[in-house]
């Protein structure tokens, strides 16, 4: 699946293997060998600061090396550096005789705007490096925020082939520790203070494209803000690839994206983000929103321990969007819940997920504005628009567990137009219920009238789970315990159903919602579950299919 939606990207010919340029030359930085008056291209004559690299005239094919396990103080900034395929420029940490094992080189930007600031550039590729900017000595006020990499436009009308790759990027802060922030300041949609970020993307010249970019098996943690952020202008930010990357204790969102086309969301692993364990954090966000976002597709990542008074779902996606697909993700103990899809969306989808615990959030605790839901179909698209939508929503094939005693809350807006809710497998021993969605306005139930809804083989744990009150009810429920091998493990193999009459070949082939003549980018039919075993042409409940008996 992956393969085929990368080569619709036109993606996978910048993933080959780069030659070298004979004529390339190769930097050598050092922070107590060097000197700023050498030459820089050999270990025996190294510059000494990120501010003489940064006026280095690089080229294509050239490379600026790092003395591994050196602490270099400053930001490493790159004014137009321009690579080119297949020969790009390439910064990265580089053995130096170090004894005790090869160890990133680490900038230091406390007090800069940014760790590095790949400006304008393109083919360029920076790995290996690690990154921490945590507060400042000299108090900067004309900068906007703090950033460990950001990747910017200003002249350029077309930003190419970025690789951010195995950075350490950790304890970013604009402000220096004992900062609290207000309690009303959580509440603003995205913060009004000043805030440190790991990784952005920011193209804000509309007539300019940012694509082709890749950030892969790095570990962000610990930030006041986002880990991952994209922020695009008319989805002027195409074909990133996203994957293998570690996000923790974000004060905000794991990973953002909006104004963005063409993006692939893989085998990450999202914890803790919204995370108030120091005071400098914002302390609201999913493990992954999307919002102004067109063709994503987010699937076998993790998101888990959520936090936050309001939205802080596992993955969310938020208005103005299209074609978003979340599949064979693991989500676990979000405050917010596990599907949210707002307002103004069309033919977006949940499937072949696993949902845990999630949605444990009561509006009124500890500050909460929102209720937690596992399922929540919202017409908001902001506070000066009338409520709309969304547009043909699937779900389908996900397993739903909830621990004994905590109550799943579901809101359905009455405005949502093509809704289909089938193979699904809910595991809530208290049973769902009904509630208002929260957003500014609650979502009335009078006059129901949705539009277009198929909602039908469910399996639920008992007959009265799902609540007789809400605007729509399934036409086909089934009632049966799956029997789970280990109820609430955090092991997705343990939600492969036991009950194999309850499960198995009792679903339906997904067919198109009337009206829709799109469905979903990768076509609704699955050939794999979440485990990765065939899916039959009937397919079973849940997530994870039961095989045929030996």
């Amino acid at each position: 699946m992956r393969n085929t939606y990368l080569s619709c990207l036109i993606f996978m010919g910048l993933l080959n293997g780069i030659g070298q340029n004979a004529l390339a030359t190769d930097y050598y930085v050092h922070p107590t060998l060097g000197s700023d008056t050498n030459t820089g291209t050999s270990k025996s004559s190294p510059i000494q600061t990120l501010t003489k690299a940064s006026s280095l005239p690089l080229q294509s094919g050239d490379r600026l090396l790092l003395a591994d396990g050196q602490t270099f103080v400053g930001s490493l900034r790159c004014p137009g550096w321009q690579g080119s395929a297949g020969q790009p420029i390439v910064i990265e940490s580089v053995s130096w005789q170090n004894t005790a094992g090869f160890k990133p080189a680490l900038i230091d930007a406390k007090n800069e705007a940014e760790g590095i600031l790949l400006l304008d550039c393109s083919h360029v590729y920076v790995r290996n490096v690690a990154i921490t900017a945590n507060g400042y000595t000299t108090r900067n006020p004309q900068q906007a925020m703090r950033v460990g990499v950001l990747v910017t436009t200003e002249k350029a009308k077309k930003v190419v082939d970025i690789r951010l790759e195995k950075l350490n990027i950790a304890d970013v802060f604009y402000e220096n520790p004992g900062v609290v922030r207000t309690a009303e300041e959580v509440k603003s949609p995205n913060g009004t203070q000043k805030y440190g970020w790991g990784i952005r993307l920011i193209n804000s010249v509309e007539a300019a494209v940012m694509e082709n970019i890749r950030i892969a098996d790095c570990v962000v943690q610990n930030v006041s803000h986002t880990g991952i952020k994209l922020t695009g202008k008319n989805q002027n930010i195409q074909r990133v690839d996203i994957t293998g990357n570690r996000v923790q204790r974000s004060g905000g969102p794991g990973i953002q994206m909006s104004g963005v086309k063409f993006v692939y969301v893989g085998r990450n692993e999202v914890k803790y983000s919204g995370s108030t364990d120091d005071g400098r954090k914002w302390g609201r966000g999913s493990g992954l929103w999307t919002w102004g976002a067109s063709q994503v597709l987010i699937e076998k990542n993790s998101f888990m321990y959520a936090n936050g008074p309001g939205d802080s779902a596992g993955a969310h996606i938020d208005y103005n969007c299209d074609n978003v697909v979340m599949q064979y993700n693991f989500s676990a103990h979000n405050a917010g819940g596990f599907c949210e899809i707002l307002g103004n969306n069309y033919n977006c989808a949940y499937r072949y997920n696993i949902s845990v615990d999630d949605g444990h959030r009561i509006k009124g605790e500890n500050g909460a504005f929102q209720e937690g839901k596992i399922f929540w179909l919202s017409g908001y698209q902001g506070n000066q628009r009338e409520r709309k939508g969304p547009i043909n929503s699937y779900f389908y094939n996900n397993t739903i567990y909830t621990s004994p005693g905590k109550v799943g809350r579901l809101a359905i807006d009455n405005g949502s137009q093509g809704v289909l809710i089938a193979n699904n497998i809910f595991y809530v021993p208290a049973g769902l219920k009904s509630v208002q969605g929260d957003q500014l306005k609650p979502d009335e139930s009078e006059g129901l009238g949705l539009e277009r809804v198929l909602f039908t083989h469910n399996l639920y744990l008992k007959a009265d789970c799902w609540p007789t009150d809400a605007i729509i009810q399934d036409r086909g429920a089934q009632v049966g315990d799956p029997k789970f091998s280990k109820p609430g493990s955090l092991n997705p193999a343990d939600y492969l159903p036991k009950n194999r009459q309850a499960v198995r070949a009792k679903g339906i082939a997904i067919p198109y919602l009337e009206s829709d003549t799109f469905g979903l980018m990768q076509g609704l039919k699955m050939n794999t579950d979440f485990m990765g075993n065939p899916v039959p042409d009937t397919p079973g409940l849940g997530a994870i299919e039961v095989g045929e008996m030996e």
